[in-house]
Parts: C-alpha cells; sequence; structure tokens
C-alpha cells in the first residue's frame, strides 16, 4: 500500500472517530441533557440524532420508561401507637430532565431512589399515624395510597422532576412480638369462647336431662295409675264372678276354691305342708274318701 492509500485510511479513522464523538440518538426510551462547559445547554433533548463538539458539549442519558421502586420494609406507628411493618413499591418516570438532573446530581438513578423513599416514608408515616390498625389493613388502604400518589406526586414534580405513577402496599405485617402477643390474645378468647360454649352446652345438657327424667316421671306415673286402676276393674270383675258362682252353688265354689289350694300347696316336690289333720283344709279329700268307702 502506498502513502496515498495510507493517507484515506487515516483520513477516514479520523472522521469515524470525528463523528462518533459529535453525533449521537437519543431513542424512544430514553431522556438526555446536553451540557456545555458542564452547564445546561438544552435540558431535555428531543428524539432522534443530535450533534456537538468534542471538548465543549457533554451528554447525560436517563432512562425515560417508567420505572419501579422496591423498598424495604419500613415500622410504622398508627393512630393507637401500634408498630406496623410495611413493604411497599412505587412506580415513577422523569418528566423534567433538568430538575432530574440536578436534583439526583447528574441524573443518579440510585440517588433518586433514596429521595423518593425518603420522600414515601414520610408520607406513610403521616397517614398510618392519622389511621388505625383497623383503617390501615380494610378498604381504607387503597384511598391512602391514592391521597399518598397526589400529595407526593406534588412533592417529586417540584423538587425532582419526577412523576410518580402509582404506590402500593405489598405487605402490612405486625412486628415479631406484636404478632405473638396478638395470637395468644386470639388464643385466649378462643378458649374463653370454648369454655362458654361447653358451659352452654352443659347447662343445656342438664335442662334437656332434667325435662326428659320429669317426662319419664310422668309417664310412669301415668302408667302405674293405668295399671292399676286396669288391676282393680280386673279383680272388681273377678270379684263378681266368684259372687256370682258362689250365688248359683256354694258347695260346688267352695269344692273349685279348694281344688286350687291343693294345686298351689303341693307344686313342689320337696314341699312340706305343715296342717292340723282334724282341720278344714282337707276336707274335701276325707269326704271323697268316706264316701268311696
Amino acid at each position: 500500500m502506498n502513502n496515498r492509500g495510507m493517507g484515506v485510511l487515516i483520513i477516514l479513522g479520523l472522521a469515524i472517530m470525528l463523528g462518533a464523538q459529535t453525533m449521537f440518538v437519543i431513542k424512544e426510551t430514553e431522556r438526555g441533557v446536553l451540557l456545555k462547559f458542564g452547564q445546561v445547554a438544552n435540558p431535555d433533548l428531543d428524539k432522534g440524532l443530535h450533534f456537538k463538539i468534542p471538548f465543549v458539549h457533554s451528554l447525560h442519558k436517563f432512562d425515560g420508561r417508567i420505572l419501579t421502586l422496591d423498598s424495604s420494609p419500613e415500622r410504622f406507628l398508627t393512630l393507637e401507637k401500634k408498630p406496623l411493618d410495611v413493604d411497599f413499591y412505587a412506580k415513577w418516570r422523569v418528566i423534567d430532565t433538568f430538575k432530574y438532573y440536578t436534583a439526583t446530581q447528574g441524573g443518579d438513578e440510585s440517588r433518586a431512589h433514596r429521595l423518593l423513599a425518603q420522600r414515601i416514608n414520610d408520607g406513610l408515616r403521616n397517614q398510618f399515624g392519622n389511621r388505625t390498625v383497623h383503617e390501615v389493613v380494610s378498604g381504607e388502604r387503597d384511598l391512602l395510597m391514592v391521597e399518598l400518589t397526589q400529595k407526593l406526586n406534588e412533592i417529586a414534580t417540584t423538587e425532582f422532576g419526577i412523576e410518580v405513577v402509582d404506590i402500593r402496599v405489598k405487605r402490612i405485617d405486625l412486628p415479631q412480638q406484636v404478632s405473638e402477643s396478638v395470637f395468644d390474645r386470639m388464643r385466649s378468647e378462643r378458649q374463653r369462647e370454648a369454655r362458654e360454649h361447653r358451659s352452654t352446652g352443659k347447662e343445656q345438657a342438664e335442662f334437656i336431662k332434667a325435662a326428659a327424667d320429669r317426662e319419664r316421671t310422668v309417664i310412669e306415673a301415668n302408667a302405674y295409675r293405668d295399671a292399676e286402676r286396669i288391676r282393680g276393674d280386673g279383680d272388681a270383675k273377678a270379684a263378681e264372678i266368684y259372687a256370682q258362682a258362689y250365688t248359683r252353688d256354694p258347695e260346688f265354689y267352695n269344692f273349685l276354691r279348694s281344688l286350687a289350694a291343693y294345686r298351689d300347696s303341693f307344686k313342689g316336690k320337696d314341699d312340706i305342708l305343715v296342717v292340723d289333720s282334724e282341720g278344714e283344709f282337707f276336707q274335701y279329700l276325707k269326704e271323697d274318701k268316706a264316701s268311696r268307702r
């Protein structure tokens, strides 16, 4: 290669280097600030191709998309001075590149997160301090987030050039020691309710048992009364029959009664009966024997 060709390559290389130093592109997802000798010359560059003078101008690019601040859990006190551990996140984006560049000292995203997290913590502390635990964990939490987003958005836009798109609470927990005391109280309440239910059940069981005993006593008394009445009716009927039989033939009636007495007296083989031989108990046996003679 001759000297002329070498010179062309050198010039071409210098042109490429110069172009790389003087031309730049702002993408659709980016925001940019152009500085001149360290001072802001263009606070918000448009999308597309731009030119700058090397060693005179410097460029700072920022992410123009919606970004996420994912904070670590923080502890806040409610209106009743009860501590809550709150884990939240925020969605934000740059809308004023000059304010953002100035507030974050050159567009440092981590510094922007620290500034924004501090403002959110202050806002949550104020919001939680004016509400009870029930209000915080109930439906008012959505209203709380809306109010906080609106108030914080005004501050962030004015001070940092940031738009706060949304703030959401991921979870709200009681501290460990508070959780244990709450669980102990809940356990005690459940045990107390269980004792009350058992006591009520025992009272109801005693009442049911007493009612059943009373009903049984009434039924038995009625049954005994009916049985005695029936037995009395039967005895009266039997007495009537006996009376009629005795009236018709007293001698035959006495004979049948004696036979029944003999049968009842000699049921057992080992029974021993001691009576007066001259008594009336065996009168029909004697008469039968005498008649057979």
